[in-house]
């Protein structure tokens, strides 16, 4: 019977076709991706015949770390912190998920600048072990709870994209209310749900949201203009039941390894996303934003401003999925220009 490292290096050389692979190496620096990472762990988990995040290759990404996690007969509780970029300077980067709960900035991470160590939040219940989280408030509370252990002393640098954004804004409530010097906060295309927005404000998004869709649609033959229609139709029923109910177990059954956990997280976040009103920060809001708005406000200040003691927005190239997978160069560099004045303040 092969050993634990004979069968995960069968399915690391399967999975990166590459050969030889040493027990030794590292996932990430033998042609690793956020997205071979999901397939390898999907494929662990099928054949141990138990849940795999693939955010433990960030803590354990050789075989041999590996194997030790899966010889042990009771799963650790996973950290949310997922460790993305090295570093030796104070203090350490933290940048909160979006509604999928997984830490999706690897490459954004890379081309970060800095000397400081950058790390991913991650979302509660993706270990199919623990139930997700459905309050932003709950989220924050956690987070910092094992931030108390990480990082205690402060000065804290917080980053968030999308839903992220609210999580950051929470976490950076409460550490402020205790005392906690935030030395910057970024939202990064962060908005709240539509129903938070003034009545004019949700009437032009609303607008904005249909001419993108009707755009789309005008540059697709028209058997694919209807799929994408249908499409749309089926996500917002999905995403309504998700508001107004929770699945039970019985409706996962049957999913892959990684599948169900991935989907019950990401069903929590909506309920948070929909319930969460922003309370005014009295600290600095730094908003990056993408140039091409289909689906969001063209103007970030008309939701911000009244929400902040002082707002500074930036414009960067790119829409609102790829300025942090495809065309991630421009996002770095600003980050790294914010990262650079925040810690000389605070050296």
């Amino acid at each position: 019977m092969p050993t634990t490292v004979e069968t995960l290096t069968l399915i690391w050389r399967r999975v990166l076709q590459r050969s030889p692979i040493s027990p030794e190496d590292s996932f990430f620096d033998i042609g690793g991706t956020d997205a071979l990472a999901d397939l390898l762990c999907s494929e662990i988990g099928q054949v141990y015949g138990r849940p795999l995040p693939s955010a433990t290759l960030r803590q354990a990404p050789t075989i041999a770390a590996l194997a030790d996690i899966l010889e042990k007969p009771t799963p650790r509780r996973p950290s949310p912190f997922v460790h993305l970029k090295a570093g030796s300077e104070k203090p350490p980067i933290f940048i909160a998920h979006g509604l999928c709960g997984t830490v999706q900035f690897t490459e954004l991470a890379k081309h970060i600048r800095t000397g400081h160590p950058i790390y991913g939040i991650q979302g509660k219940g993706l270990d199919e072990i623990e139930e997700p989280l459905e309050r932003v408030e709950d989220m924050a509370r956690f987070y910092l709870e094992a931030l108390e252990e990480l990082y205690p002393q402060g000065p804290y640098i917080l980053i968030g994209y999308s839903f992220g954004g609210l999580v950051a804004l929470e976490m950076a409530h409460r550490l402020s209310e205790t005392g906690k010097n935030v030395a910057l906060l970024v939202l990064i295309d962060a908005y709240p749900h539509p129903r938070y927005m003034a009545y004019p404000q949700r009437m032009r998004l609303f607008a904005t949201r249909v001419r993108g869709h009707a755009n789309k649609m005008r540059q697709l033959p028209l058997p694919s203009a209807f799929s994408y229609f249908v499409c749309g139709v089926k996500r917002r029923f999905r995403i309504s039941r998700a508001l107004g109910e929770s699945q039970g177990p019985s409706e996962m059954l049957g999913l892959p390894f990684g599948e169900a956990a991935l989907r019950r997280v990401k069903q929590k976040a909506y309920l948070a996303y929909a319930n969460y009103q922003p309370r005014f920060y009295r600290g600095k809001i730094h908003f990056v934003t993408a140039e091409i708005k289909s689906f969001f406000p063209g103007d970030p200040a008309t939701i911000w401003a009244d929400l902040a003691a002082e707002l500074e927005i930036e414009i960067i190239p790119g829409n609102h999925l790829n300025i942090v997978t495809t065309q991630f160069e421009p996002l770095a560099l600003v980050l790294t220009r914010y990262i650079q004045h925040a810690t000389c303040r605070v050296r």
